[in-house]
């Protein structure tokens, strides 16, 4: 799947809306965007697959976070360029 077929469902949106927060683990991730747990793990491997999270483990919990630097990079024509970037936005207080 590509980074663009990633990132035009609206489910996967609202967890990186989420995830732009902060990292969260998948029944609180699922919880806070309206879905059952399988179709969030489903979807957080599709934005892992793509590049867009990864996840770490702290305890028995698996949390998923958004990537430090995603930077997509696409020009319909040259005049209509745009640029989406997702960057790290925490505080370094973790």
């Amino acid at each position: 799947m590509t980074l663009l077929e990633a990132l035009g469902n609206a489910r996967r949106l609202k967890i990186i809306r989420e995830l732009s927060r902060e990292p969260k683990y998948v029944s609180e991730l699922a919880e806070a965007v309206g879905m059952n747990g399988k179709s969030a793990v489903h979807h957080l491997s599709v934005l892992e697959e793509a590049g867009l999270v990864d996840h770490y483990r702290r305890g028995n919990r698996k949390y998923y976070r958004l990537v430090n630097d995603v930077e997509l990079y696409a020009a319909p024509p040259p005049e209509r360029a745009f640029i989406l970037q997702a960057t790290d936005q925490s505080d370094g207080s973790d």
